[in-house]
């Protein structure tokens, strides 16, 4: 095998990187069967070295047309951050500088269209290069090294998806909005957009849930970025199911409009089976959902595969809901092997809404979900950990529910802010994290005692993420453990299963999920469940979400005092190494912090308190990284966000909060005056789980200096944030080592483009009807038209003209078909031994 590699060593291109993969490969235990030409042409951004902006203004251009390119700072701030010895760690700062430079906005724009005209529209839209897929490329996407761009991308194939064929003997009705079919038993149908879906006769299957007739309707969200939901019939009258399937309005087309990843997601034109359908509807007709029998129906020819389900993820599945109320299921595996959507599977099935299961077991009490991945989570954003209570089955990914807050379906218990998207930045403040949870799950029994543990672990899996899930599987008393890989290896079976073997609990082992490409990479999800997150509301008078196509910079912001009689967080903390207080508001513009809230004196652990973890002293670690002896008031400071509490009980509150103890670990900033919360020697210690809870998110849009307050943008809603400060807690925020929010800072351009689309589709429709006019009204309409026009250009120049984000307009030929050869879709790197880069690079 060194031989091997040394042969491929000297027919590769020379470059650093592929050198230094080179001997990589020849020190491995196991040498990988690749060759060089199947390696990511991108670095990890901690070793690229860094491009000047010609070079990366080259580069982008090279790409496509009229792209973006975001950055996380300015060479000059870089050499900054290495002089104090963080720049490779740290993360540095983003800004939302859009806010600010936008001033005039036609009104007659702002309306959006109805849903089903903007589904309409979509299957026009070419803006920013939308035939890849991807127009915001930013230089640190896909730090993992999971997924690279495919270098030989397969043929789109006739792959097929419905075995139903819809015709005039199974369609009971169908209009403009809604579609009333037949299946018969075992058979399916597949369809790609969303859809509300009405089970009206028989017995269907839908991502792991059994759905009974009843009145309620599920909402379902089948994009392109994942394998395509199958509805399945199971139990039918006279051997058909009857479902109906209709049209529905969230909002969530519209995010397109903020971001080209939401582009070209959902069904395209019109498909056969459709067209058949509506043959007495007009031409412009179109639902939010297409039925698809071959993937070759999609008019925009795009990857697409039903979502499969292997034989023994069924028998596994039913063999685990037997257990009932009593069971208590730990799913790891490698990074891609299936365990989200094994997860998702089991949740579902275990909270069908379904008289009784075949063991005559019915779930009453809801199930608990604990999400222990802060890299791809179920239900929050990225960076947490959480123990969630959930009472209804979800059908869609992740991004179509990244929060729980004021939803019927179910609720957060308890989170926890990690600060990054892996755990083995800091393994002890996981550990607490997860036992805290797991305790507050013990807590929830009391209320629910028949209520089952889903718990999700990431794909960090080997070295010390093996230790800590070994450890976890002899601790939190089990009754399952689920494996995600029948290639092992070995060196990762073998103690977990003698783990599972001491705690006398069965490990199962069942064969990863077989997608090998796919449209968007981890990198790219996450920033579309974050940027989901923050347009996402939740009405009051409707049961499902809705989504705002509102940008962040015109949203309207909480604001809080961070200095004066009236200050409204305890402080401002910096996970990782130490940062110069200079440097607090360069770091704290424009960042993502976690918003966590302080219960007792307790959650700030003393400098003398922290304790490495091992695999043999994981309960030392967490017994001794609870004690603290920093003293802290547990009163909570008042925080003015539209009014959350009034002045008598901000200044009673502030009266009672103020100590020597909290006051000595706050260093004030000599300019701004922001309050820098650090605790620790060389590096931040966390907060204590056992007395801190995350509430969610926030994004500081501006630190204004003069008047002493922050402008942060968060979707938590008022009433978490009231009941916090009622019970005494107070208010901390975190910034961590999270994706910098590029999302946010181009919005504005992307929103801009939209608006000048939308009015070039209109001026082109009106055309026909001025040619019908006399000479007088035509001018005017084109006077109106040119005046309009001139608006949405000058909102553009502005809009691209902001900091940290470079517009790339080049529309030569040989550029127009280098982006025409580009793909979408990325290809699953699955490396399951030791030294491979999924020990390294998770």
């Amino acid at each position: 095998m060194k031989r091997k590699a040394e042969k491929q060593q000297a027919t590769a291109p020379v470059s650093a990187f592929a050198a230094r993969k080179a001997r990589q490969q020849q020190v491995q235990i196991v040498a990988p069967e690749k060759t060089a030409q199947n390696e990511p042409a991108v670095e990890p951004p901690s070793k690229r070295a860094r491009r000047s902006l010609e070079e990366g203004a080259a580069s982008q251009a090279a790409n496509g047309n009229d792209r973006i390119q975001t950055r996380r700072s300015t060479r000059r701030k870089e050499e900054t951050l290495s002089s104090v010895g963080f720049a490779e760690k740290q993360p540095q700062r983003s800004a939302v500088a859009a806010r600010a430079q936008i001033t005039e906005r036609a009104p007659a724009l702002e309306k959006e269209d109805a849903e089903p005209s903007d589904a309409a529209e979509e299957e026009a839209e070419d803006i920013l290069d939308e035939e890849n897929g991807v127009g915001v490329i930013p230089v640190e996407d896909d730090a993992e090294g999971y997924e690279s761009p495919a270098d030989d991308v397969p043929q789109v194939q006739d792959f097929p998806l419905s075995k139903t064929r819809l015709n005039k003997s199974n369609i009971v009705y169908s209009d403009e909005h809604t579609l009333c079919v037949r299946i018969k038993e075992k058979m399916n149908l597949v369809l790609l957009g969303h859809y509300d879906l009405w089970v009206k006769r028989g017995v269907i299957s839908l991502m792991g849930a059994k759905l009974h007739p009843s009145t309620r309707l599920y909402r379902v969200y089948a994009p392109s970025t994942h394998s395509l939901p199958v509805i399945k019939c199971v139990a039918g009258v006279d051997g058909e199911a009857e479902i109906e399937v209709k049209s529905c309005n969230s909002g969530i087309y519209r995010l397109r409009h903020l971001s080209t990843l939401y582009q070209r997601i959902w069904n395209g034109k019109n498909t056969a089976a459709d067209k058949m359908m509506l043959k007495k509807a007009s031409a412009s007709t179109k639902r939010t959902f297409s039925v698809l029998y071959t993937s070759s129906d999609d008019s925009w020819k795009r990857h697409l595969r039903p979502l499969h389900l292997e034989k023994q993820w069924s028998s596994a599945i039913r063999s685990l809901s037997q257990r009932g109320g009593r069971l208590r299921v730990l799913i790891c595996g490698p990074k891609a092997s299936g365990k989200s959507t094994f997860s998702r599977y089991l949740l579902n099935h275990l909270l069908s809404p379904a008289p009784q299961t075949e063991n005559n077991y019915r779930n009453t009490d809801g199930v608990a979900f604990l999400d222990l991945d802060p890299g791809q989570p179920e239900f929050s954003p990225m960076g947490q950990v959480y123990l969630a209570h959930l009472r209804s089955p979800f059908f869609g990914p992740p991004f179509t529910h990244p929060s729980l807050a004021e939803s019927q379906d179910g609720s957060i218990v308890r989170a926890h802010h990690i600060g990054a998207t892996s755990p083995k930045e800091d393994p002890d403040h996981y550990v607490l994290a997860a036992m805290d949870l797991m305790d507050r799950y013990r807590s929830l029994l009391a209320s629910y005692p028949q209520c089952p543990l889903i718990i999700n672990y990431p794909g960090w899996i080997f070295g010390l993420g093996l230790e800590v899930a070994t450890w976890l599987v002899k601790s939190l008393g089990l009754s399952d453990v689920v494996y995600m890989s029948e290639k092992g290896p070995a060196e990762v079976v073998e103690p977990l299963g003698q783990a599972a073997h001491e705690a006398r609990v069965p490990l199962t082992t069942l064969p990863s999920q077989p997608t090998d490409f796919v449209s968007r990479s981890s990198a790219q999800l996450r920033s579309m469940q974050v940027q989901s997150y923050f347009h996402m509301s939740r009405p009051s008078e409707i049961h499902n979400p809705q989504w705002l196509a509102t940008t962040v910079s015109r949203t309207r912001p909480f604001i809080v005092d961070y200095a004066g009689p009236r200050q409204g967080i305890r402080g401002i903390m910096v996970m990782g190494p130490q940062t110069s207080p200079d440097l607090l508001h360069e770091v704290l513009d424009g960042a993502l912090v976690g918003v966590v809230a302080i219960e007792s004196p307790n959650a700030i652990v003393g400098q003398a308190d922290t304790a490495g973890f091992s695999g043999t002293s994981a309960r030392d670690a967490i017994e001794n990284g609870t004690q603290g002896n920093e003293d802290m008031s547990d009163a909570a400071s008042d925080v003015d966000m539209n009014d959350v509490t009034d002045a008598s009980q901000a200044d009673a509150a502030l009266t009672s909060s103020t100590s020597p103890s909290i006051e000595s670990m706050i260093t004030r900033t000599p300019n701004e005056d922001l309050p820098y919360l650090f605790v620790g020697s060389g590096s931040c210690n966390p907060l204590d789980p056992k007395a801190s809870n995350c509430l969610g998110l926030a994004l500081v849009r501006s630190v204004d200096i003069s008047s002493r307050k922050l402008e942060l943008i968060t979707p938590i809603p008022g009433s978490k944030l009231r009941e916090a400060l009622e019970q005494g807690h107070g208010i901390v925020l975190v910034r961590g080592m999270l994706d910098n929010p590029n999302w946010a800072i181009s919005e504005d351009y992307y929103a801009a483009r939209a608006a000048e689309k939308r009015h070039q589709e209109l001026v082109a429709k009106a055309r026909k009807e001025i040619d019908s006019r006399i000479g007088q009204d035509a001018a005017v309409d084109a006077d109106t038209h040119g005046m309009v026009s001139a608006v949405l250009r000058e909102r553009i120049r502005r809009a691209s003209n902001v900091p940290w984000m470079t517009v790339i307009e080049d529309n030569s030929r040989r550029h127009r078909e280098a982006a025409q050869r580009e793909k979408s879709l990325w290809k699953l790197r699955k490396k399951a031994y030791p030294g491979s880069e999924s020990e390294t690079d998770w």
